[in-house]
Order: C-alpha cells, then sequence, then structure tokens
C-alpha cells in the first residue's frame, strides 16, 4: 500500500521557547495534524482528517475562542485533507474510510468533507464523543459530525500485535490495525499500517514531542508538558502506554516506524524522505533499451 503523509492543520501556540525548547519568547511554535492517506484495495482511507472546511471558514463557531486563542491554527484550505486529496488526483469520494486516533478537533474536523466515507474508532471514543463528561466537554466539538456521520465502532477486545492487546484490523484489510493507546482520551488508539516499507505506527496525541520516545533520557518541553498534562483523560495509562511505545522504538525501531500526531520535525522528516525518492530515478533495462524510474 503507498501511504501519504499529510498535515492537515498547523498550531502555532506561543511562546515558541516553551514548545519546543529553543526560539524567542516573541515567537509562535509549530504543531501539525500529522495525517496519512493510504492507497489500498478498499479504495483510498484517511487516518485522522485534520481541519476541515467549515473549521477553516468558521473557526470561532467550529473549534471555539478559547482553542484559536490558545492553539492559533493556520486556517488555511490548501491544508485541509479534501483539498489534498484533490491536488493528489483524487476525488472526496475515492475516499472510503477513515480511522480516527481520538475526537480531538484537529483530528476530526474533516469528516464532514468526505461524507460517503465509513469512520472507525473505538467504541468508548465514540461514548466519549457522544456522553462526554464535564471534563470531556472542553475538548470535544460536536457540530464536526452529524446524524449522516457514518461510524464503525470498533469495541474492546481482538488480537496482539507487537505487545499491545485488543488490536481490530480496520477499513476491510488487515493491513491497517486500531491499536488501543487510552489515556490522553477515554478511547485513543494508535494506528499501524503496513506499507511498501514496513510496518507504520501513528500514535496519535500517545506522545507529543519525539523526545518522549528515547530510551535513555526522555524529554518534552515544558510549554508542550503543560499542554499534555492539561488534555489528560487519564495520566496514568497514558504514562504506561508511552512506556510500552518508548520499549517498542528500542527493540524494534529499525523495522517499526512510530511518530505521533502533533510533532513537525517527525512530520518533516517523513515528508522529505519522500520527496527524495519520488525525485530520484534509476535507468533499468527495458527490451534491450534504458528508461528511467522513480
Amino acid at each position: 500500500m503507498q501511504v501519504h503523509h499529510l498535515n492537515c492543520a498547523t498550531l502555532r501556540p506561543r511562546p515558541a521557547h516553551l514548545v519546543h525548547g529553543i526560539g524567542g519568547w516573541w515567537r509562535r511554535g509549530r504543531l501539525v495534524s500529522h495525517c496519512l492517506l493510504i492507497e489500498s484495495n478498499a479504495g483510498l482511507v484517511l487516518v485522522d482528517s485534520g481541519l476541515g472546511t467549515r473549521d477553516v471558514q468558521e473557526p470561532h463557531a467550529r473549534l471555539g475562542r478559547a482553542y484559536t486563542t490558545l492553539l492559533a491554527p493556520k486556517l488555511d484550505l490548501e491544508e485541509t485533507a479534501v483539498a489534498q486529496v484533490r491536488a493528489l488526483g483524487f476525488t472526496p469520494a475515492d475516499v472510503q474510510h477513515i480511522v480516527i486516533t481520538h475526537g480531538d478537533p484537529e483530528q476530526i474536523g474533516g469528516l464532514d468533507d468526505f461524507p460517503r466515507a465509513e469512520v472507525h474508532l473505538a467504541a468508548n471514543e465514540y461514548q466519549a464523543l457522544h456522553k462526554p463528561t464535564k471534563a470531556e466537554r472542553r475538548r470535544y466539538r460536536s457540530c464536526q459530525w452529524n446524524a449522516q456521520t457514518r461510524f464503525q465502532l470498533h469495541a474492546e477486545g481482538g488480537e496482539r500485535f507487537e505487545g499491545f492487546e485488543g488490536v481490530r484490523a480496520v477499513a476491510g484489510t488487515d493491513r491497517i490495525l486500531l491499536i488501543p493507546l487510552a489515556g490522553h482520551t477515554r478511547g485513543h488508539c494508535g494506528v499501524a499500517v503496513h506499507s511498501r516499507g514496513g510496518w507504520l505506527l501513528h500514535a496519535g496525541g500517545a506522545y507529543f514531542h519525539r523526545a518522549q520516545l528515547d530510551p535513555f533520557q526522555p524529554y518534552i518541553p515544558l510549554g508542550l508538558s503543560i499542554l499534555q498534562r492539561y488534555y489528560d483523560k487519564d495520566r496514568v495509562s497514558r504514562v504506561r502506554n508511552q512506556e510500552r511505545l518508548r520499549r517498542l522504538r528500542a527493540e524494534r525501531g529499525t523495522e517499526i516506524s512510530i511518530f505521533c500526531a502533533h510533532d513537525p520535525m517527525d512530520f518533516d522528516m517523513y515528508t522529505k524522505t519522500a520527496a527524495a525518492r519520488a525525485a530520484t530515478t534509476y535507468q533499468v533495462e527495458d527490451g534491450g533499451r534504458k528508461r528511467s524510474v522513480h
């Protein structure tokens, strides 16, 4: 399966120094909403949908003033998943499935841009969206889905994958797996994808900064640490799952690529690698003649 890495929302909290550990106090930081577009035999599959068209056009109504003030999203229509799907030569109707890591606004805002898609998520995350506790109401925006949204719920229980329990195949293929990683939200999940280059593991909001998976000296800048704690639904579970991801990277990091939803350097690494690969040509023999291929 071919996988495209998309940034479907740029968030710009300030000051940059607290977000990245470097940079001026007067500068804004940069976070991304790292989404995947997968070309599969079951049609196109999105992993998370970023901010949608209506979020960009009606930010205060859709996202709330607290969200737009704290995270200062860029509000660029060209960053929406639907615009990037079209830029790749597809149509919104080609997206058959959307797999959601969790229900924060920058993960699910694009759902109504793909009304024909089945939306896969953990059953307990669906319950959090529709019957939120008082604490959960501050994060979810019910205007980002509607009665026509085609939710496909996945209950607890399933197979094992690299030490994780309750894993379920989704989107009509055993090459896309929903992996419970509770903590950041009630039903938070990671999504593993078996791509051409091996397994990718999109860890969603299970961690916020790449250095949190360092096996020797885990680290997170102060501002991100505060943001992470603010959004924790279950800190004990989140910390436990972070440790499991840390061990997995230490033991299988050459075989399984792990990244999170918001780290911009992780995202830049994948997109630059893909661009370099696309720009590389090779001379091959074809019926006695040489031709260039990517």
